[in-house]
C-alpha cells in the first residue's frame, strides 16, 4: 500500500516510520523501503486484506499522482463477501479506476467490474513485448474509421491481449510506461480506449489523448461521455438484431453478398 495511517494521518512509507496501521482492517503494517520495490507499507503477518491488490510499480504510482491524494486507495467495503476492495482511485463523482500491470485472471477481472460497477480499467500496455507490435500491425488493415478517433475493427484480437476482450466495462491501453511523452511518436502517447461489445470479433475503441482522459476524470466529464457513447453502440446493435430478425423472416435474403435459400425452399428443391 502507498499509504498507512500514523496518528490517524495517511502517510507514505519511509524509512524509520513505525506504529503504523493499516487504513483498511487495522492491523499494524511495516514500512518496506529498499532498493528492489517502489516503498510501501506491508501487514506484518505478510497477508493482505485486500485478496485483489497487486504490488504496484513506478507505473502505477506515476498514473496515481495524476489524481487528488484524497482519490487514492480507497476502501471500499463488499457486503456479500465481508471483505474490503482497495480502489486506486475513487473520484468524488464515484468513478474507479483501477490500473493494472500484471496478468489478471478472467473470473477476478469480471469480479471486479461486477463489485465497481463504474469503473475503468487502464493497462500497461508495455508488460510484454508483444502488445504493442501487434497493435500497430493491427492498425494496417481491416478497421474502418466511424467517425473522427472512433475506429470499428473485424478482429479485436489482432489488436488488443484476448484476455481483455470481453469485458463490461472500458478498458484503456496504455502503449507509453514509464517512458517521457515527450520523446515518444504520437502512436504511443495516445491511450486507446475499447468498449465492450456483444461481438465475438468486431470492436470498437477510440483514441484519446493523456491530457483529455485525465481532465474528463478530473471534472466528472468521462462517465457522462462514456455512457452516452456506450448507450449510442447499444442501441444500434439492438436496431441490427432486430433487422436481423426481420431479415430471416423474408423467404428469400441475402447474407454478406451471398445467396441463401431458405430451409424450406432447399429441401423442397432437393426431395424432387
Amino acid at each position: 500500500m502507498r499509504f498507512a495511517l500514523i496518528n490517524d494521518k495517511p502517510t507514505e512509507a519511509m524509512p524509520g516510520l513505525v506504529d503504523a496501521v493499516c487504513p483498511g482492517c487495522g492491523a499494524s503494517v511495516i514500512a518496506k523501503c529498499g532498493t528492489q520495490k517502489i516503498h510501501h507499507w506491508a501487514h506484518k503477518n505478510m497477508r493482505m486484506c485486500d485478496s485483489w491488490w497487486e504490488t504496484e510499480t513506478e507505473w502505477h504510482r506515476a498514473w496515481k499522482n495524476k489524481f487528488p491524494f484524497e482519490w487514492q486507495e480507497i476502501f471500499l467495503p463488499d457486503e456479500q463477501t465481508g471483505e474490503k476492495h482497495i480502489a486506486d482511485i475513487q473520484t468524488k463523482y464515484g468513478l474507479v479506476i483501477e490500473f493494472q500491470h500484471s496478468f489478471i485472471n478472467p473470473a477476478e477481472r469480471i469480479s471486479r467490474e461486477e463489485f465497481y460497477k463504474n469503473m475503468v480499467w487502464v493497462v500497461d500496455g508495455t508488460r510484454l513485448s508483444r502488445d504493442f507490435p501487434r497493435f500497430v500491425k493491427g492498425g494496417k488493415f481491416g478497421s474502418i474509421e466511424l467517425k473522427p478517433g472512433i475506429i470499428k475493427v473485424d478482429f479485436a484480437d489482432d489488436y488488443f491481449p484476448r484476455n481483455w476482450l470481453k469485458g463490461s466495462v472500458p478498458v484503456v491501453f496504455d502503449f507509453l510506461g514509464i517512458d517521457d511523452p515527450a520523446n515518444a511518436d504520437y502512436t504511443r502517447k495516445t491511450l486507446y480506449c475499447l468498449f465492450p461489445s456483444h461481438d465475438d470479433f468486431e470492436a470498437v475503441f477510440a483514441k484519446i489523448s493523456r491530457r483529455v482522459f485525465i481532465r474528463t476524470v478530473l471534472n466528472g466529464e468521462w462517465s457522462e461521455r462514456v455512457t452516452a457513447f456506450m448507450d449510442e453502440m447499444e442501441q444500434e446493435y439492438i436496431e441490427k438484431q432486430k433487422q436481423r430478425q426481420r431479415n430471416l423472416q423474408q423467404p428469400i435474403y441475402y447474407r454478406r453478398n451471398r445467396f441463401v435459400y431458405p430451409a424450406k425452399i432447399y429441401r423442397k428443391k432437393w426431395r424432387r
